[in-house]
């Protein structure tokens, strides 16, 4: 195998484009509990954070590669990752993800604060443990619990920057953790048929997507109302009140459209609130990120 391949291949066990949404959701956190202050010393702080954050999600990911690629090959979306194909042998998967932790709790610790340290190990240690051995094989709740992994960078960059924290990046937190349920099973929607082959209790597989559809539209509601509780605790201005309002309207008409498709006979188009939800969650956070530098208070 030649280098580059080889390259392609750690880099794949990563699972890339779920470590871009996690760092989304972390740099305008930092601008947030840096009060829009952006000088230098700030800049280092946070291109050590995205550093240190993503070698930990790289971790995570790479783990659970390691855990799952017996399921991995079972299934149609996942035969590819590279445990399956063979560019990559157990050993190796699972050395790059021990390095990679490791590297990324000294990163946090030497460049940012200890805290956001510990919470770097807390996270990889609760998706890899709780998550991937625990819950996902066992119960329909699997990513409702097990995405609150995916909800520590919040904590982690507010941490890097105060040392802290406080009941805004709580609330921070909340958002993610209630988000990524309709994030994520509207995916298992698209993909029911691989999740019953590789025995994966998914609810789209122990319910159906009636039962999904509502609890899409359920959880969509108390995402949107927790981002909106925001602009009173924090407090946030003009920009991110503006922007929450819209996006979260929006997501809630996705969610919605799609609860009503799947009551009826037919097909669905579940994707479409998943892609939805991702422009959601991206649009929340960088007014949560541009709110602080523009602040313009509310008129009440």
């Amino acid at each position: 195998m030649t280098f580059g391949r080889k390259v392609r291949a750690y880099v794949a066990l990563t699972k890339p484009r779920v470590i871009e949404l996690l760092l989304v959701t972390t740099a305008p956190v930092m601008v947030l509990a840096a009060h829009g202050q952006l000088d230098l010393r700030f800049l280092g702080l946070v291109f050590a954070t995205l550093v240190g954050g993503a070698l930990s999600a790289a971790s995570a990911n790479a783990f659970n590669c390691y855990i799952d690629r017996d399921i991995d090959r079972l299934m149609k979306r996942t035969r590819n990752r590279p445990l399956v194909t063979g560019e990559l042998s157990p050993r190796e998967a699972l050395a790059f993800a021990s390095i990679a932790g490791a590297v990324s709790i000294a990163i946090l610790g030497v460049f940012t604060t200890w805290l956001a340290a510990a919470l770097s190990l807390a996270a990889i240690a609760f998706y890899v443990l709780v998550y991937t051995l625990v819950l996902k094989r066992r119960t329909p709740q699997n990513i409702v619990w097990g995405g609150a992994a995916g909800c520590m960078p919040v904590l982690i960059g507010w941490a890097a920057v105060t040392g802290s924290l406080s009941w805004t990046p709580v609330i921070l937190f909340g958002i993610v953790f209630l988000w990524t349920p309709p994030h994520y099973w509207p995916l298992s929607m698209r993909y029911r048929e691989d999740y019953a082959a590789a025995s994966v209790p998914m609810l789209a597989v122990v319910r159906g997507r009636t039962a999904v559809g509502l609890q899409v539209v359920l959880y969509a509601w108390a995402t949107v109302v927790c981002s909106l509780l925001l602009v009173p605790l924090a407090p946030m201005g003009v920009v991110y009140a503006t922007v929450a309002a819209l996006s979260g309207a929006w997501f809630l008409v996705e969610a919605h459209r799609l609860y009503a498709a799947a009551i009826r006979p037919g097909a669905v188009k579940p994707m479409r609130v998943f892609h939805a939800s991702i422009t959601y969650l991206t649009l929340v956070f960088i007014a949560v990120g541009i709110d602080p530098l523009v602040f313009v208070p509310l008129p009440f």
